[in-house]
């Protein structure tokens, strides 16, 4: 790999450069959630075809691992460097050594925050994410329709909220964008947290944990549901912890002997929760096609190593403390039981025989 300083390598002008003598920092976190390993492979294999070289890391979710291959990166003379971060806010030296070196960072999915040293940042809209999965809530439990139109159930139902980690910053997207959608119906008494935990920080799971998600449903039945009242609803903001949800669930009773299973959303579609949902087990997910994302990663690192601005569609909303982040925010689908085969299986997103075995083939 090249050093850095002008030229190639490191950052300076690559506009001239062939993409045989360009590398690409690609840092993930963990291998533990296969969206992740999918992301990875998805851009290393569309910056490799476009001729590029590419330096894919993974960091097993553990903050110093990613910060020092972070740092491995920019002193192998990455030209520009594509990062998920763990932690969105343990990054900061890093991306002043990259701002020296001139190598443009670009935030992938999760952004950086309190740094000024983050040039683009390409995800999802995550509020509507959390509009989306707190809407296919409500549908679930019939309070409304998928047109958006009021629903014949009254309730009132009994349900839980489940946030993501608090250091990422798409999980208070998230948490958002469900509460503003769910706040009416808790208002006039439709909806009811029986827990009565309804702030981000009692409700978020670190490190999007299964089982740490598991334990603190189990918790929640023992406390709050030991009346012989049942829990009918779940906000679950990723499919990681929807699985571990549902199996607390199931250890308790529901699913089994005519116990409803309550409806419980997720995110990601990851292949165990859309075999859950066509088994009618899990209600939804949503669907980021992370295939899309890849490919907007890769017209961004492109257009800085031209020396161009890559394309925002976004410059408003995502301040990360320091400076509002340019951004390409893509939009997301929710997926029910009959979503499956239309939007993932003709995508070639998952095969039929993978919805059915709940295993990627890899």
């Amino acid at each position: 790999m090249a050093c850095g300083g002008e030229g190639a390598g490191g950052g300076g002008d690559t506009s001239g450069n062939k993409p045989a003598d360009l590398t690409i920092g690609v840092a993930m976190p963990t291998q533990t959630s296969e969206r992740w390993i999918a992301d990875g492979n998805s851009v290393k294999e569309k910056l490799e075809a476009k001729g590029y070289k590419v330096d894919l890391q993974y960091a097993g979710d553990d903050i110093p691992t990613q910060s020092q291959q972070v740092d491995q990166m920019i002193t192998q003379g990455a030209d520009v460097l594509v990062i998920a971060a763990i932690d969105g806010t343990a990054l900061s030296s890093q991306l002043q050594a990259a701002a020296d070196a001139k190598i443009p960072v670009i935030a992938y999915d999760r952004l950086i925050r309190d740094s000024p040293n983050v040039n683009f940042y390409v995800s999802f809209d995550n509020y509507k994410v959390g509009v989306a999965q707190a809407t296919a809530l409500l549908v679930g439990l019939g309070l409304q329709n998928k047109d958006g139109s009021k629903g014949t159930a009254k309730g009132p139902f009994d349900i839980e909220l489940f946030a993501g980690s608090l250091d990422d910053n798409n999980a208070h997207f998230f948490f958002d964008g469900a509460m503003d959608t769910l706040k009416p119906f808790i208002d006039d008494k439709s909806l009811r947290v029986k827990s009565g935990q309804t702030t981000i920080e009692q409700v978020a799971i670190l490190r999007w944990q299964q089982e740490t998600a598991q334990r603190r449903m189990e918790d929640l039945l023992t406390s709050s549901y030991n009346d012989g009242t049942r829990v009918q609803g779940v906000l679950s903001p990723y499919d990681g912890l929807s699985r571990g949800i549902i199996t607390a669930l199931q250890n308790a009773g529901y699913g089994a002997k005519g116990v409803k299973m309550p409806v419980v959303t997720g995110q990601d579609a990851e292949i165990a929760s859309v075999k859950l949902i066509n088994d009618g087990v899990q209600n939804s997910t949503i669907f980021k096609d992370t295939r899309l994302l890849a490919e907007q990663a890769v017209v961004a690192a492109e257009a800085f190593l031209q020396e161009k601005e890559p394309q925002a569609n976004d410059t408003k909303t995502y301040d990360n403390g320091v400076k509002v982040v340019p951004s390409n925010l893509l939009p997301v689908q929710t997926v029910y039981k009959d979503d499956i085969k239309p939007v993932l299986v003709d995508s070639g997103y998952w095969t039929a025989e993978e919805v059915a075995s709940g295993q990627a083939k890899g």
